[in-house]
């Protein structure tokens, strides 16, 4: 492995441990030359993927590129890393493993779609503006109502909650309940 600071041609392990996830394995390396300690992971890859963009033009799978679009929608969410990993790993795995050597963009990007659902739902809609190319709040009011009907079922407060007084002293105080208006004079 060359050094990413000096260049050099050879660098030692030092320590090497399967990632939280076990999915790759994690090296501590050191550069002999300068000194410079640098981590590096080894993944199981099944195959070469092929991604067929909407253009038609044709370019390598690349996980890097799957992770960062992911953490790009998940940017000040809080989201544990590990749980990123794991969706990350597991889109990747869907795909090397689906028998074809070519995959669409599409079939990735619902792939992650659906990933993030059932991750962040800010997270959701923020991949999905970008990747759907939403161009006005018509198309955000769409996709929030199918992620509604997913909500549906739990508790809404009402639009105008009236403040209740304080209970005179001496009596119970129970739940709170919407007085009729008052007609004013």
């Amino acid at each position: 492995m060359r050094c990413p600071f000096c260049g050099g041609p050879d660098t030692q392990v030092k320590d090497s441990r399967p990632s939280e996830d076990s999915s790759a394995i994690r090296r501590r390396r050191v550069c002999p030359d300068c000194g410079g300690r640098f981590t590096t992971f080894e993944r199981v890859q099944l195959r070469e993927l092929v991604v067929l963009k909407r253009s038609g033009k044709r370019v390598p799978f690349d996980r890097d590129k799957l992770q960062r679009s992911i953490d790009v929608a998940l940017r000040k969410r809080t989201v544990d890393p590990e749980r990123v990993e794991r969706l990350v790993s597991g889109i990747t795995r869907r795909l090397e493993s689906g028998g074809e050597g070519e995959v669409t963009s599409e079939a990735i990007g619902e792939a992650v779609m659906e990933g993030l659902k059932g991750l962040d739902d800010v997270a959701y809609v923020r991949f999905a503006s970008v990747y759907k190319n939403f161009r006005e709040a018509q198309d955000f009011q769409d996709l929030l109502g199918t992620l509604g009907d997913r909500l549906e079922g739990e508790p809404t407060l009402p639009q105008e909650e009236e403040q209740a007084a304080p209970a005179p002293p001496g009596e119970e105080v129970g739940p709170r309940r919407r007085r009729p208006a008052r007609k004013s004079a």
